[in-house]
C-alpha cells in the first residue's frame, strides 16, 4: 500500500460494488486504499503490515469480518476499526462492538456518513499523536486506576489495560464523576461524539469489554457498577473488590 499523508485504509468486504464505491470516494478525499474480498487474503497482508485505519465487513466467505477483528487486536488494540453490517444482524453487531471495533455502520449506508467516521477516528489518533509528543502529561486516577489523558491509556495497579480510543472515552466519562451514575445516552455522547445515533446495546457491548480487559488483569475487579434501569457508574475509593 503507498504512503499516503492522510492515512492508508484497507476496506475488507466481499461484495465488489462496495469495495470500489469505498475505494473510489476514500481515495478522492486523498487516503491510499488497500481493498481486500474475504479476510484470509486481508490477513496475509495484516501479518506483514497493518493499515492505519480498517473498514471490515462482517459476513464473508473463508474467513469472517469477527476472526479477523480477533486477529488483528492480537497485533493492535489501537487500531482505529470500523465494522460494516445489515440491519438485521444485531447479535454480529454487537459481538464485533465486544471484540473490539471502535464504530460501525449499517448497510445500506451513505458514503457521507463513512467519510465523518472515518475523518472522527483519524483525528482521534492525531490528536492521541500530538499529545504523547509533548513532554507535560495530565491523568486521572481513582484508587488502584490510572488514566493517562494525553495517551489514552490506561493502568489497574501499575498493570496496563489495553483499551480501544472509544473504551477508553466511555471509561473516561464514568472515572470523570465515580459514584456518579451516568446514562448509556452520556456514555453514548462521551464514546460517540459526533455520531448522529448508536444504541444502548452499543455502550453495554463497550462497558462488557472493558469489564473484560481489567478482569484480565485482576479477576477481582468490580470498578464498574451497573445501575439497573438508569446506566453505569465507577465505584470511588476501590483498588479491587
Amino acid at each position: 500500500m503507498a504512503a499516503d499523508p492522510k492515512g492508508r485504509i484497507a476496506v475488507v468486504d466481499d461484495e465488489a460494488n462496495i469495495r470500489e464505491t469505498v475505494g473510489f470516494a476514500l481515495r478522492r478525499e486523498g487516503y491510499a486504499v488497500e481493498a481486500f474480498a474475504d479476510g484470509v487474503d486481508a490477513w496475509e497482508r495484516f501479518e506483514r503490515e497493518l493499515p492505519d485505519l480498517l473498514v471490515l465487513d462482517i459476513l464473508m466467505p473463508r474467513m469472517d469480518g469477527l476472526e479477523l477483528c480477533r486477529r488483528v487486536r492480537t497485533r493492535s488494540e489501537s487500531l482505529p476499526l470500523i465494522f460494516l453490517t445489515s440491519r438485521d444482524d444485531e447479535f454480529d453487531r454487537v459481538l464485533g462492538l465486544e471484540l473490539g471495533a471502535d464504530d460501525y455502520l449499517c448497510k445500506p449506508f451513505s458514503m457521507r456518513e463513512l467519510l465523518a467516521r472515518v475523518k472522527v477516528l483519524f483525528r482521534r489518533v492525531a490528536l492521541l499523536e500530538s499529545r504523547a509528543e509533548t513532554s507535560e502529561s495530565s491523568s486521572l486516577r481513582v484508587a488502584g486506576l490510572l488514566l493517562d489523558l494525553d495517551r489514552y491509556s490506561a493502568s489497574w495497579n501499575g498493570d496496563t489495560v489495553p483499551l480501544t480510543v472509544t473504551e477508553f472515552q466511555v471509561l473516561c466519562a464514568l472515572v470523570r464523576r465515580p459514584g456518579h451514575v451516568k446514562t448509556r445516552e452520556q456514555l453514548m455522547q462521551a464514546g460517540y461524539p459526533h455520531d448522529a445515533f448508536v444504541s444502548e446495546r452499543t455502550i453495554d457491548s463497550h462497558i462488557k469489554r472493558i469489564r473484560r480487559k481489567f478482569g484480565d488483569v485482576d479477576p477481582e475487579f468490580a470498578g464498574i457498577e451497573t445501575v439497573h434501569g438508569l446506566g453505569y457508574r465507577y465505584r470511588s475509593g476501590t483498588d479491587s473488590a
